[in-house]
């Protein structure tokens, strides 16, 4: 058997095994490190915007839910987190979200330069300290809640995961196998070399 193929046959398997891994890894990925049903802030992940600065579906559906879990109580303030895109700052787009569905502007806290879950996790966190909190409850979506919690369960806060329901199913195979790849990722890289200390 030629080296080249040898090559190609060890490169395969060592794609696999990364794959299963990251896959093991959201399957037992944590969703909270805590039993507690009230919090001092719920951190709602940020997921783009359109070129005309309008909310991707599935930053709205994350939104959207973040606001029902304030109604219910589970905190009395909400972190918004998501920085530039496409000219726009998420969290800014977030909060005008909230406020049209009847959250105060006094009960909003945002955060605008994370540009991804690592600096989502690690920027609200020091928000959520600066302003006396010790705990949230973190909304995202269902398919991006495994590696955000693994990301949580490095944060110095007591938390939990709560995912949003999503208002667009046709792009759900699509979003599932690119976070298992973002999973990869993060497994491999990112929990090194992103690190922040919130």
């Amino acid at each position: 058997m030629s080296t080249s193929i040898v090559f190609l046959l060890a490169s395969v398997a060592l794609v696999c095994v990364v794959l299963a891994w990251a896959m093991l890894a959201r399957i037992f990925a944590p969703t909270g490190n805590t039993s507690a049903t009230r919090f001092d802030a719920i951190i709602v992940l940020g997921a783009g915007v359109d070129r005309e600065g309008n909310p991707t579906p599935a930053l709205l559906a994350r939104v959207t839910e973040g606001v029902r879990e304030y109604e219910r109580g589970v905190a009395p303030r909400l972190i918004l987190t998501g920085g530039p895109s496409h000219g726009f700052v998420q969290a800014d787009v977030m909060a005008r979200i909230a406020q049209a569905q009847g959250v105060p502007a006094s009960a909003i806290l945002t955060e605008p330069q994370a540009g991804n879950t690592i600096q989502n996790a690690c920027f609200s966190t020091r928000i959520l300290k600066a302003h006396g909190g010790q705990s949230a409850e973190f909304v995202t979506s269902a398919v991006h809640l495994p590696r955000a919690g693994l990301i949580f369960s490095r944060m110095p806060i007591a938390w939990r995961a709560h995912p949003a329901p999503a208002l667009d199913q046709s792009s759900a195979g699509f979003s599932a196998a690119s976070e298992v790849l973002h999973t990869a990722y993060y497994l491999i890289y990112s929990q090194w070399a992103g690190r922040c200390s919130p």
